[in-house]
């Protein structure tokens, strides 16, 4: 079938009040970038929707990108044609013998007269609607409680836009609307969708990642680009920090702490990502963790690791179990590269019995003792790497500093 138009709807923003529009420009935003390639498409903003006129565009091929823009809710592809009684019902015809409509169904006729001029009510243009197309399909059985198949007819003064297709789609808040924070991206299955939660509730996120080369391999670095590829088909561009951790590994291991070494190392971590934030103006760290899952996941242990930042502390998954994880991984893309078999500096270095009870005072000793402890980590920053990663590109490289200040996507 040639569609017109793509109908998209938004969902939690429209309770926003008074900053509905900043959100429903944001989700504009979102749509004119992921568009850009489609250079024939027409843009239209209207309260509590986005109109995309195809003239002669894909409509499912840009369903499939604009599905996974985060304040839409669903997407209906459209025909419009014009608001004239024997128009409406020839093109009804038309539509529903296009659809795959080859066995017996239930079916429902759902009018909405927008425009009030138009000489005909809402309960009237379902049956005039809905009679000829019945004749026409004698498979079709009136059901208006649990249609299978439901004709949505708009009537408007511009046209009336007939539909039946609602597909699904990302929800949440337009992205960035909330704010920026910083992920803690490992290789790992919860980090990805840790982050793809974060950013359904309107945060923009960067990830940094921590290797450990020539511990880890440069397959893990690759692994962990692919998995912020994927998450840069919902945000435009992702950047990706690479920060160097081989030598505070290699101090932490010299303490001789074994039991302790996940929880120092994490707690290094987490200055390190502060940092970060402070420079890329992120206002939150956001980390996969969910609460029992190992070691370093107990509550005294997020208790004990979460003291070095001053930053919120953002976990997604916290109260989610690992069948939940797996789902939402496989369910936005990141599950088979997830389980990839290349270590991070994290899964390489795990002791046989980490504490799950660390002692606040004890590690805060042992890390006094780390000489030259601050510096270290001061030198990993400097060192750190970006990558500028967008769907389908090749990836950008730059040092952190030029980073911060590149032009932004949007």
């Amino acid at each position: 079938m040639a569609y017109d138009m793509l109908l998209l709807r938004f969902g939690e923003i429209t309770i926003k009040g008074k900053n509905r529009s900043r959100f429903e420009k944001a989700a504009l935003s979102h749509v004119k970038v992921l568009l850009k390639k489609y250079p024939a498409v027409k843009i239209i903003r209207e309260y509590g929707r986005i109109y995309v006129v195809l003239n002669g565009e894909p409509a499912h091929e840009i369903i499939s990108i604009l599905k996974h823009i985060f304040g839409v809710t669903s997407i209906s592809p459209v025909v419009v044609v014009p608001s004239r009684l024997e128009d409406i019902i020839e093109a009804a015809k038309l539509f529903v013998c296009d659809l795959p409509t080859d066995r017996q169904m239930r079916f429902k006729v759902s009018a909405r007269r927008v425009w009030k001029e138009f000489p005909h009510g809402t309960q009237e243009m379902n049956r005039l609607i809905g009679s000829p197309v019945l004749q026409l399909c004698p498979q079709l059985k009136v059901d208006v409680h649990n249609p299978e198949l439901e004709l949505r007819a708009e009537i408007r003064e511009q046209g009336t836009y007939l539909y039946s297709e609602v597909v699904p789609a990302a929800g949440g808040f337009p992205l960035g609307t909330n704010g920026k924070g910083l992920l803690l991206l490992s290789g790992g299955i919860d980090s990805p969708v840790a982050g793809w939660s974060a950013m359904r509730r309107g945060l923009e996120i960067e990830c940094v990642h921590f290797h450990s080369y020539p511990f880890t391999s440069k397959k893990a670095e690759e692994k962990v680009i692919e998995l912020a590829k994927v998450l840069s088909r919902f945000a435009c561009q992702i950047k990706l920090h690479l920060v160097p951790f081989t030598e505070i590994q290699t101090a932490i291991a010299g303490t001789g702490q074994e039991n302790l070494t996940i929880t120092l190392m994490r707690r290094s971590m987490l200055r390190i990502a502060s940092l970060l934030a402070e420079r890329n103006g992120a206002l939150a760290i956001v980390t996969g963790d969910s609460l029992g899952q190992v070691a370093s996941q107990t509550l005294a242990s997020m208790n004990v690791i979460g003291r070095v930042t001053d930053l919120p502390l953002l976990r997604p998954l916290v109260m989610i179990d690992k069948e939940e994880i797996i789902s939402q991984a496989r369910e936005i893309g990141t599950y088979d590269i997830s389980i990839l078999p290349y270590e991070d500096c994290c899964t390489l270095f795990v002791p046989k019995s980490p504490t799950t009870n660390p002692n606040l005072r004890v590690v805060e000793r042992i890390e006094a003792g780390i000489a030259g402890l601050e510096r270290l980590i001061e030198a990993a920053v400097s060192d750190t790497e970006t990558l500028i990663i967008r769907p389908d590109e090749e990836v950008v490289r730059q040092n952190e500093e030029a980073a911060a200040v590149s032009d932004n996507w949007f």
